[in-house]
């Protein structure tokens, strides 16, 4: 109760706007996983093409994410948020009309194209809003409202398909995006001295980010991280209903008790934060994730446990490192944060959609797969961190 008091206190209107934003890929994504195996039955296409809506959703959507970051230092960070939001609600209900995969896709990524708005906008609307230490504790509490997406959303989709259709999880989310519009509409704007150079300089930010050399080291080994995190949430249909035997609504149980860890991480992460510095912090989760990874990998541990509680504490250490690296990676520049902050989610989506497209496969043992892919790339962590942390520009207080 105690935590649930503090988050209400701390709750405001502009955190719950920002926060339903940055929910925009999870809702898009979890909430329609249970109907994966219904829709690759349906339509009796294979598991990579059904997978295909997943891959094409996040790919646009990494690729539209460089276009608003600049937009928005450029124009201000409503117009184009208000564009992609509006974009995301049509989206919504042309994916509930698919008639086909290709259909779907299609669907999906002209949804890919309007969330991506909202992820670009939301980091840099806190930095135009909060400084330091203040940023960081909005980025947990951020952190621990939209972990509750990933709990609730396959549960409202497997409740959905035991009552509807499929097609009504796209009508819930178009009714989601909506709130949305109506708070970006009455939101205030946050940039107070928007840039007004040509879009030579504009695209020129990127140019500066792959030049600054804190900020590109950090962002890739933080990127690295996605690559289980993304491939179980990819796969996962496939591994709870297709091999071990689960129904929709069993499944959507399993994957909310995963994205539990998404809200104890945070939570967790705020009360050390006050003993131990982030610095050190940092590599007690990789270190953490890497252990996660190896467990994947023990054959004695009986099903579903053997997938279950490693993929739980693997995503427990990735969620606790979470929003302070946010933080951090945008700490290391002092200009171009509209794009930082998409560059930013570019690599992290980017380097997910790709792990997702290679977990699709028909592998022979999918959860060996995971713990494999798990330990090589935490390790690239590691390592990258070995290279930056010395050089690191500490957050503000």
């Amino acid at each position: 109760m105690a935590i649930v008091d503090t988050i209400r206190q701390r709750l405001t209107p502009i955190i719950g706007l920002l926060a339903l934003l940055s929910a925009f890929p999870p809702l898009a994504t979890d909430m329609y996983l249970p109907a994966l195996p219904l829709l690759q039955s349906e339509w009796q296409v294979p598991l990579v093409t059904i997978n295909g809506t997943l891959v094409a959703f996040f790919v646009t959507y990494c690729g539209v994410l460089l276009v608003y970051g600049p937009l928005s230092d450029r124009y201000g960070r409503k117009p184009p948020l208000l564009a992609g939001v509006g974009l995301f609600v049509v989206s919504c209900v042309l994916c509930a009309a698919s008639q086909s995969a290709l259909m779907l896709t299609c669907g999906r990524v002209v949804q890919g194209a309007g969330a991506a708005a909202a992820s670009a906008i939301v980091f840099a609307v806190c930095k135009d809003r909060f400084d330091g230490l203040q940023r960081q504790r909005v980025f947990i509490q951020i952190g621990v409202i939209v972990a509750a997406a990933p709990m609730i959303a396959p549960i409202l989709g497997g409740w959905i398909l035991t009552l509807l259709s499929w097609r009504w999880i796209f009508f819930l989310q178009a009714v989601l995006g909506g709130l949305a519009f109506v708070g970006v509409l009455r939101m205030d704007e946050s940039l107070r001295s928007p840039i007004r150079p040509g879009f030579a300089e504009v695209a020129g930010s990127y140019g500066r980010l792959l030049h600054n050399g804190r900020y590109m080291v950090l962002l890739l080994a933080l990127s690295c991280t996605c690559v289980p995190v993304f491939a179980f949430i990819g796969g996962s249909p496939d591994l709870y209903i297709t091999r071990l035997g689960y129904d929709a609504r069993q499944f959507s149980y399993f994957f909310a008790f995963n994205a539990l860890a998404f809200v104890l991480a945070p939570l967790t992460f705020s009360r050390l934060v006050r003993r131990v510095e982030v610095i050190r912090l940092m590599p007690l989760a990789f270190t953490g994730m890497l252990a996660s990874s190896l467990l994947l990998l023990c054959p004695w541990l009986p099903p579903p446990w053997r997938l279950t509680l490693p993929m739980f504490c693997l995503t427990f250490c990735f969620s606790f490192c979470r929003p302070a690296g946010n933080n951090l990676i945008l700490e290391q520049v002092d200009r171009d944060t509209g794009a930082a902050s998409s560059l930013m989610v570019f690599f992290y989506f980017m380097t997910g959609a790709a792990a997702m497209w290679f977990f699709s496969f028909d592998w022979t043992d999918k959860i060996e797969l995971l713990g494999k892919m798990g330990a090589g790339s935490v390790l690239c962590t590691l390592l990258l961190w070995q290279v930056v942390r010395r050089r690191l520009r500490p957050a503000a207080g």
